[in-house]
């Protein structure tokens, strides 16, 4: 009997491009943090060639975007938008039946007193508006933290920026060394050169990277970085829907 071959072109394009083994791994990787293309390679152990081939097809997607590390400026940093994914996925579910299009899987959270540190280089823009986003999406159910390794004064433009979702942001700088002995659950280090520094922490928690440039470095006056720190405060809100933490009711 023929059977004709189905085109996959019919296909939704979320299906088509994770119906491939290899984009998937690597989506699962870029799902839990943003990575290097050699911490891509050693994680699927399959050639870069064939790597920086499938990235290119996740980037021109959309599901998947770049950026120049601020530590060391060869490398690149690869981000899952999980934003896009959720979109790609409820409209390829709308494909086959409307009803499907809003239907949305959450996160499994961990338990109630999850404990989790932001950290970046001067723990006065990235870190404490993470610090403040989170605790206002979670409440109580979450001790949260943030710390430098080289802490500075409270950024305005950080105050300014959370307070537009209706957060307000108190911080004193804390030093990364003040908080190395404490355990905690979740540690997300938010810029490139703060995760090439952080020091092993007890009870090995999940470590995650969220590759942030820091907003202070745009622009010459706080007026004209003003903007590079909405884009920063709207990308943490953005990841942070994700993180797998329960959701004050």
């Amino acid at each position: 009997m023929y059977c004709r071959a189905v085109s996959t072109e019919a296909l939704p394009l979320f299906l088509r491009l994770m119906s491939d083994p290899l984009r998937w791994r690597l989506a699962r990787e870029l799902a839990s943090g943003d990575r290097r293309v050699r911490e891509l390679v050693a994680a699927v152990e399959q050639p870069q060639n064939l790597v920086s081939y499938h990235l290119r097809q996740l980037r021109d997607a959309g599901l998947v975007t770049a950026r120049r590390s601020s530590f060391d400026g060869r490398d690149t940093y690869y981000h899952l938008d999980l934003e896009r994914s959720a979109e790609s996925w409820a409209a390829a579910g709308g494909a086959l039946h409307p009803g499907l299009s809003l239907a949305t899987t959450a996160p499994v959270p961990p338990e109630t007193g999850s404990r989790v540190l932001f950290l970046c280089t001067g723990n006065s823009g990235r870190s404490p508006m993470a610090e403040a986003l989170l605790r206002h999406r979670a409440g109580r159910q979450v001790a949260v933290t943030s710390a430098g390794s080289h802490p500075k004064a409270l950024h305005a433009n950080a105050v300014r920026a959370v307070a537009e979702y209706g957060v307000t942001l108190r911080h004193e700088p804390t030093h990364l060394d003040t908080v190395r002995r404490n355990r905690f659950d979740l540690v997300i280090s938010l810029c490139d050169r703060v995760r090439e520094v952080l020091p092993a922490f007890p009870g090995r928690p999940r470590l995650i990277h969220w590759s942030i440039p820091d907003p202070a470095r745009e622009g010459g006056t706080d007026s004209e970085s003003y903007p590079a720190f909405q884009r920063t405060a709207a990308e943490l809100v953005s990841r942070i829907r994700f993180l797998p933490i329960p959701q004050e009711a």
